[in-house]
């Protein structure tokens, strides 16, 4: 199964709750913080939640 390298960009600060709560669930924290997940649906659709705020990058 591929992965995803989700990197967190830019601060939750002024977000708006259900994101910085998406954001909690995929495991990320602190600004440059890097997570890998599967890549499923659910996690796409976290992601395009929060696009603006992540990085993401497909690893092999």
């Amino acid at each position: 199964m591929a992965k995803l390298r989700i990197k967190l960009i830019r601060s939750v600060i002024g977000s708006k709750k259900d994101q910085k709560a998406t954001v909690e669930a995929l495991g990320l924290k602190k600004i440059s913080q890097v997570v890998e997940k599967n890549d499923t649906p659910e996690i796409r659709g976290m992601i395009n939640k929060v696009r603006h705020l992540v990085e993401v990058e497909e690893v092999n």
